[in-house]
């Protein structure tokens, strides 16, 4: 009997059995991710390009896809800066307020997002260790508002960090919340607390695709780059 290994066979994709193929599945998640339009405005869209495809598997597709492209993105990442801006913001989901945690370094890069139903200690220690597993860096310098809970989580997680509170220094993260605001607004609400973390993670990766902070899409034109990551992406998933 022969004991030569039998060779592995080849992943399967995550467009396996998908009736649409992966080009137009692609471009349904990217103009959804990088322009402000609804599930309904895309669906119209792949409709004048011969595409029929309903708003719900547009949305069901969203859902899928985008953690799949940021997790096959994330060896191209460029490593974030030392100084890290924190804050939460807010957004609604099936009309319940829910807390957004956010950061940016100064380079504007998003560090990482993280929805919770509370505002607490707990809260805060998920993410920041999310965000130092994730990106395997620490920083030097974290600016926060006042809030109570950072102090003792950055003690205990980041103790060689330089906590800094101070009024307008936290300037840079509230302004690039506006821009997760904006985008929100054309979707008339999340319905689903997975949908409230998948939405906002979306819009962060999207976000530093388009600032150049991943190594994809750097041989096209700056105006077609995320395209051309994404190709990229849908080839690697």
């Amino acid at each position: 009997m022969s004991t030569r290994p039998r060779p592995c066979p080849p992943p399967e994709s995550a467009f396996a059995g998908f009736r649409f193929p992966p080009e137009v599945i692609m471009v349904a998640v990217r103009l959804h991710l990088r322009f402000n339009l609804s599930y309904r405005d895309v669906e119209e869209l792949l409709v004048e390009r011969g595409f029929e495809v309903d708003h719900v598997t547009i949305y069901r597709w969203v859902q899928r896809f985008t953690p799949l492209l940021a997790d096959a993105a994330r060896f191209a990442r460029h490593s974030p800066g030392d100084r890290w801006f924190v804050d939460e913001t807010y957004v609604k989901v099936n009309g319940v307020w829910r807390y957004v945690y956010r950061a940016v370094d100064q380079h504007g890069q998003v560090i990482d997002v993280l929805v919770s139903r509370r505002r607490d200690a707990d809260a805060a220690r998920r993410f920041f260790r999310r965000a130092l597993a994730a990106l395997k860096v620490t920083p030097t310098e974290v600016v926060t508002d006042a809030a109570t809970v950072y102090p003792r989580v950055l003690d205990e997680l980041i103790p060689s960090a330089w906590h800094h509170v101070e009024r307008y220094a936290n300037n840079p993260i509230e302004a690039d919340h506006s821009r997760l605001k904006h985008r929100l607004r054309s979707m008339r609400g999340l319905r689903t607390d997975k949908t409230a973390q998948v939405i906002p993670a979306g819009h962060a990766f999207m976000q530093n695709l388009r600032r150049g902070h991943y190594e994809l899409g750097f041989d096209a034109s700056p105006a077609t780059r995320v395209a051309a990551a994404f190709t990229e992406l849908t080839q690697a998933i």
